[in-house]
Order: C-alpha cells, then sequence, then structure tokens
C-alpha cells in the first residue's frame, strides 16, 4: 500500500514539474512578403522573414518546407534561446517559370507551443522583353 501511495506523490510531482516549463513560443514580424514586379531577366528574388523565439524554453525549428521546388528556404539551424531572434531566408527562383503572378508556401516546424506556421511570399514577374 506505501508502494501506491509512494508512486502516486512521484507521479504527480513529476507530472507538476513537467507542465510548469513553458515551451518555446515562435512570433514572426510578418507572415507575408510580396515581391512586387520583377522581370524574366533577373529572375531569383530573396527576401527574409525575421522571428523571436517569445517563450521561456529554445526554440528550434525542425524543419522549413517550401510548396514548390523553385523557392527555397535557408532557416537558423541551431537553437534560439528565449527573447532572441533568427532568420529564414526564402529564395524565388522563376528560371524557366512562366511569366505572371506567382505564391508559394514556406510550411515551418518547430517545437514550440504552434508547432507549425505557414508564410506566404507572391510576386509578379513580367516577361523579359528584348
Amino acid at each position: 500500500m506505501k508502494k501506491i501511495v509512494v508512486m502516486t506523490l512521484l507521479l504527480i510531482c513529476g507530472m507538476t514539474a513537467a507542465l510548469a516549463q513553458k515551451p518555446a513560443e515562435i512570433k514572426f514580424d510578418k507572415l507575408t512578403h510580396n515581391f512586387g514586379t520583377f522581370s524574366e531577366k533577373n529572375p531569383v528574388v530573396t527576401c527574409t522573414f525575421t522571428y523571436t523565439n517569445v517563450g521561456e524554453s529554445p526554440l528550434i525549428i525542425n524543419q522549413a518546407v517550401a510548396s514548390c521546388g523553385c523557392t527555397v528556404p535557408e532557416y537558423t539551424k541551431t537553437p534560439v534561446k528565449p527573447g532572441e531572434k533568427g532568420e529564414i531566408k526564402v529564395t524565388y527562383n522563376g528560371t524557366g517559370k512562366f511569366p505572371g503572378h506567382f505564391k508559394k508556401i514556406i510550411t515551418v516546424r518547430t517545437n514550440g507551443a504552434v508547432e507549425m506556421t505557414r508564410l506566404y511570399i507572391e510576386g509578379d514577374m513580367t516577361e523579359a522583353t528584348e
């Protein structure tokens, strides 16, 4: 009987300690970037999304995946301490793509309270005129 009481108390203490830890939390300066209009002659454009860890534990980006191969995200691989900033650099390459409007999605997965966030890039690539 004593074993059951001791085990129950240990379980309650362990759960309380686990719940007391506040998770990491990501907060982006912006979720959308519009490149505006750019020429097919210079089809590669880049932007940077800046984020802050507003939680109380280190923030780790596990994955940043674009909706197509023409968009490449690069992100901070090391844990971001509470209160510090990190970056996700996104490059769109319109080489071989049809001119016109585009909109792409970058899905970011973290260890934070909100595990998934979507970032959006868009713009208008105009046809190259000789």
